[in-house]
């Protein structure tokens, strides 16, 4: 018997696609950077650089990754994360910033908020 080792050809991507994906991470880039130089109130800019990364995080990892062509990974990958990434707001950070916030010495001003 002969022993015929099968062979699954997956789609990997074509050059094309590789490239429209990297001009769109540097237009990305590019708005990020640009965002720098023009006044908008601190909420807003990060509020847009943080929805450009996770775009530009989930851009790199669909397509320089391969993972857009491996649906099980792409879940093995991006669940656990985004758990993980939950549970570190909810029970590490959000609860150690608003303790933070009451040892303040009482007598002490309140810090302002920052103006644009």
């Amino acid at each position: 018997m002969t022993a015929h080792a099968e062979t699954e050809e997956h789609f990997a991507g074509s050059n094309k696609l590789f490239i429209s994906v990297w001009v769109w991470l540097l237009l990305l880039t590019g708005f990020e950077v640009f965002l720098g130089y023009i006044q908008l109130p601190v909420t807003y800019m990060l509020v847009i650089l943080m929805g450009a990364s996770i775009i530009k995080a989930a851009l790199i990892v669909a397509y320089f990754m391969h993972l857009r062509f491996e649906r099980l990974n792409l879940v093995l990958t991006i669940v656990p994360a985004l758990v993980i990434c939950i549970c570190l707001m909810l029970l590490v950070f959000f609860p150690d910033s608003f303790r933070a916030r009451e040892l303040r010495p009482p007598g002490l001003p309140q810090p302002a908020a920052e103006k644009h």
